[in-house]
């Protein structure tokens, strides 16, 4: 499997220099004033370095959402019962729940994954690629061992790689996984506890605290090496984390434009770029989550989100709605006239290209 892995890394490129040249320049000469449509413009540039070519669609938009429980929810860091992730894993796949209700009124596909619900899931519209039944306590110990991580790296790696899309979305379903987010972040970051974990679903002040004494405890007990992403991972990770991280490398592998979430997908997203840098070039990011750790993940991604709207509740709600945003980027360099076919003489724009005119 390490050579798997190995393989993977390798084959993500970076982006088309020369295509995202040649975007520029056709967004330069579309009727408009010169960065007058911002992060659309941007957008169409990253999907040209992604595709190669100047002119992109998203029509095929697809989420892909991996559901796990987590050993960890022993120790009471989470408001919600564990039985939890299993129903909601059912219910989207019945368009019930935020996320899937949302990918339905935009059109997007969605598959749900069990690599790792603590139960046997007897519906047949969840893919089923269990590794395990949920992870240890990782206050007791390593969540998991360093094959199952590979295991739901891969899983999650090459079921991005086989969906038949333009644009993919990663999103999880697993009782306590704010926790082992905030976990692994904390380690990766060498960030304290205190400034990356958050209330998750919503806890009350007690279990606030106990949530993050736990996280403080597991990092201690099985001092995971910030270096290596795969021994954050199993130690204080989770396998729906594990296989959103292969998720984002198997996108770029594959040449895709991938949405990140929330905060879980974030620290997922982070993982990724960790072992691979290229892979970088290929995320897009959604809505800012209301999670305290979220922004530190972005900041060290060097990524920004392209929505304020207060959301935190994970499932990759936030995808279909970036989604939307890459179409119409799409729409402003494949559609918009050009100043020579829209009969405009652009002459009267040579001295504002010359320098910066916009800022205050």
């Amino acid at each position: 499997m390490e050579q798997r892995l190995k393989q993977l890394l390798e084959s993500i490129t970076p982006l088309n220099d020369a295509a995202m040249s040649a975007a520029r320049e056709r967004q330069a000469q579309l009727a408009k004033p010169p960065g007058s449509l911002g992060r659309l413009e941007d957008l169409s540039v990253q999907l040209a370095g992604i595709s190669g070519k100047i002119h992109n669609s998203v029509e095929k938009k697809h989420l892909l959402v991996f559901a796990a429980d987590n050993g960890v929810v022993e120790e009471g860091v989470s408001s919600a019962p564990q039985s939890v992730t299993l129903q909601q894993t059912i219910n989207l796949t019945r368009h019930k729940t935020g996320a899937s209700v949302l990918a339905k009124c935009f059109g997007c596909g969605i598959t749900v994954c069990d690599v790792g619900v603590n139960a046997d899931i007897q519906e047949r519209a969840v893919l089923n690629r269990k590794i395990a039944y949920g992870t240890q306590n990782m206050v007791n110990g390593p969540a998991m061992t360093k094959e199952q991580t590979l295991s739901a790296l891969l899983c999650g790696a090459e079921l991005a790689q086989s969906i038949d899309a333009d644009v993919l979305g990663v999103g999880e379903m697993g009782i306590g996984n704010t926790t082992t987010s905030s976990a692994v972040l904390s380690v990766l970051l060498d960030a304290a506890v205190e400034t990356v974990t958050g209330r998750g679903g919503g806890i009350t002040d007690d279990s606030f605290r106990k949530k993050k004494q736990v996280i403080q405890t597991a990092i201690q007990i099985n001092q995971p090496d910030k270096k290596n992403v795969l021994d954050v991972l199993s130690k204080v990770g989770g396998l729906d984390l594990s296989a959103m991280c292969g998720a984002f490398l198997g996108a770029a592998a594959a040449k895709k434009p991938v949405v990140i979430d929330g905060f879980i997908s974030a620290v997922a997203a982070l993982c990724a770029v960790k072992l691979c840098p290229n892979a970088r070039g290929y995320l897009v990011p959604s809505h800012a989550s209301y999670e305290i750790g979220y922004q530190l993940a972005m900041e060290a991604m060097d990524l920004q989100p392209l929505f304020l709207l207060n959301m935190r509740l994970g499932e990759g709600s936030g995808c279909p709605l970036a989604f939307q945003v890459l179409e119409a980027a799409c729409a402003v360099i494949n559609d918009m006239a050009t100043f020579d076919q829209a009969g405009i003489n652009d002459d009267y724009l040579d001295e504002i290209r010359e320098g910066d005119h916009f800022s205050v």
